[in-house]
């Protein structure tokens, strides 16, 4: 459950990869930079799966009870409201009775402004895991994992948020351009529903 951005059509490649070629330090949004304490807090590991193929896991410790946790997640139409960059999130109709959800993202990435919708599957399996595949949408394959992992906090207990998500871009879109944004967005996202969870409860 996510977005990645997707060059909109005014720009053409060559800028893309001339962008995407910049430094480190001008990749941040002033959002990031501005948390950038927090951020830290967040754990990245990304793996080459194939040459234009990502995969990404987030990891961030929240000090709430993995009901908690799942309760946020699985509100999905609510996600808008809280979720970095990401402007729709609505349940569709499933053909089989299961869970589709429509979402769409936009934002701006080194002065290029990106837009993105998916149509995902969802798969729960309370309360350890949600798994999703896109069914349609801007990617040649765009999948996933959330895991909830409780962990002893004193006499209460906490959860670890395992974020997992599989990318393989289109030929438009440069993939070390959409593997630093995912990243980047990835970490937001696992803070904001810490936060979401500490206001909702």
């Amino acid at each position: 459950m996510t977005h990645i951005p997707k060059v909109t059509e005014e720009h053409n490649i060559q800028q893309e990869l001339d962008l995407s070629a910049l430094s480190n330090d001008t990749e941040l949004e002033p959002d990031v930079v501005a948390r950038g304490a927090d951020v830290q807090a967040v754990k990245v590991q990304v793996e080459q799966i194939a040459e234009r193929q990502r995969q990404i896991t987030a990891q961030l410790q929240i000090p709430q009870p993995v009901e908690r946790v799942w309760k946020v997640l699985t509100d999905y139409e609510a996600l808008a409201e809280f979720v970095p960059n990401l402007t729709k999130s609505r349940l569709l109709e499933h053909p089989q009775g299961g869970i589709r959800l429509e979402q769409v993202g936009s934002g701006r990435f080194l002065r290029i402004d990106f837009c993105a919708r998916v149509v995902l599957d969802l798969e729960e399996y309370f309360p350890k895991e949600i798994n999703f595949r896109m069914v349609e949408g801007d990617f040649k394959d765009f999948s996933g994992t959330w895991l909830l992992d409780p962990y002893p906090l004193g006499e209460n207990w906490g959860t670890r948020l395992c974020y997992t998500v599989k990318v393989w871009p289109k030929r438009t879109m440069p993939v070390g351009m959409i593997e630093r944004r995912l990243s980047s967005d990835m970490q937001l996202n696992l803070l904001a529903i810490k936060q979401r969870v500490s206001e909702y409860f």
